[in-house]
């Protein structure tokens, strides 16, 4: 299946072990992945609070360059893309005198964004298109002994209507029936779809922080081996600020965090090398020593 792949501006750059794996597993899952490298950052939402127009040209664009391929859909692995550019698409789409306007915009570079472009991220991909029969039929390495907390953060989850959360598409526990499907067991824990507090890092970082810690907390309570992410933002404030959090809510923590195409990768067979794991703030020790059994060796 070919996909016009939006990789995302913070998997290139504070979290290239999540565009690595994802360029590893790609092709155990059938996947070509034709990538958008000329599009440009989906604003997270923060463009839009000052200028609106732009946030929508950007994403517009980035739409046009994948209309242009011949991918079956356009994908992403960052669910706080995926919110913001279901945002812009929802404005886009609905006024066809505004999207005009955008396309005007995109004129000079010779681009236009024709309406209802298909935008997923890989966790609706890997659910929808793949479908969990063949992602287990994949399986080389089962997370037999894996608890995993899934944490779903903001942009993926909400608001339910625009994201197109409904009974026949519950999207919001996909997270839950991958990491099933990959052999492992989902710990339910209180974070499961809260905020990771990313957003607020720069205007408040003691609330951002106390968010953060208070998510690996309660999921190390309810004796967790790691979460699992499908945005590189939750990541970076999940891992990168966890020594931090651990301070700020006055306790050890230590939980390791996995991009969502990691634990993919684990149960796949790629190395824990292959996927990058060793960048990680803490240390994925718990769930890449085989010798420990966290993971289940690979069937004879």
């Amino acid at each position: 299946m070919k996909v016009a792949y939006w990789p995302g501006c913070v998997s290139r750059g504070f979290t290239p072990e999540l565009h690595g794996a994802m360029a590893k597993i790609a092709p155990l899952l059938d996947l070509e992945l034709i990538e958008l490298d000329r599009a440009a950052c989906c604003g997270a939402g923060v463009i839009a609070e000052h200028n609106q127009e732009l946030a929508d040209t950007l994403n517009a664009r980035t739409f046009a360059l994948a209309q242009q391929t011949d991918g079956e859909l356009m994908m992403n692995i960052c669910s706080t893309c995926q919110g913001a550019q279901s945002e812009c698409q929802r404005r886009l789409d609905g006024n066809t005198e505004y999207r005009e306007q955008i396309n005007a915009n995109l004129a000079e570079e010779g681009l236009r964004y024709t309406a209802h472009i298909n935008n997923k991220n890989l966790l609706w991909v890997l659910v929808e298109e793949i479908g969990l029969d063949a992602l287990r039929a994949r399986v080389k390495r089962p997370l037999t002994d894996l608890r995993v907390g899934p944490f779903y953060g903001c942009y993926i989850v909400r608001p339910v209507k625009r994201l197109g959360i409904d009974e026949d598409h519950p999207r919001d526990r996909y997270l839950h029936m991958v990491i099933e499907a990959l052999g492992g067991t989902v710990v339910d824990y209180a974070g499961v779809y809260k905020c990771c507090g990313f957003p607020i890092v720069t205007m408040n970082k003691r609330a951002s922080l106390t968010m953060a810690g208070r998510n690996v907390a309660d999921a190390i309570d309810a004796h967790a081996d790691c979460l699992v992410v499908p945005c590189p933002l939750c990541h970076l404030n999940l891992d990168l600020q966890q020594p931090a959090a651990s301070k700020v809510v006055a306790r050890p923590l230590g939980l390791p965090v996995l991009h969502l195409p990691q634990l993919i990768g684990l149960a796949l067979g790629l190395a824990p090398t292959e996927l990058g794991m060793s960048k990680h703030v803490v240390k994925p020790t718990a769930v890449v020593d085989w010798s420990t059994s966290v993971v289940a060796a690979a069937p004879a």
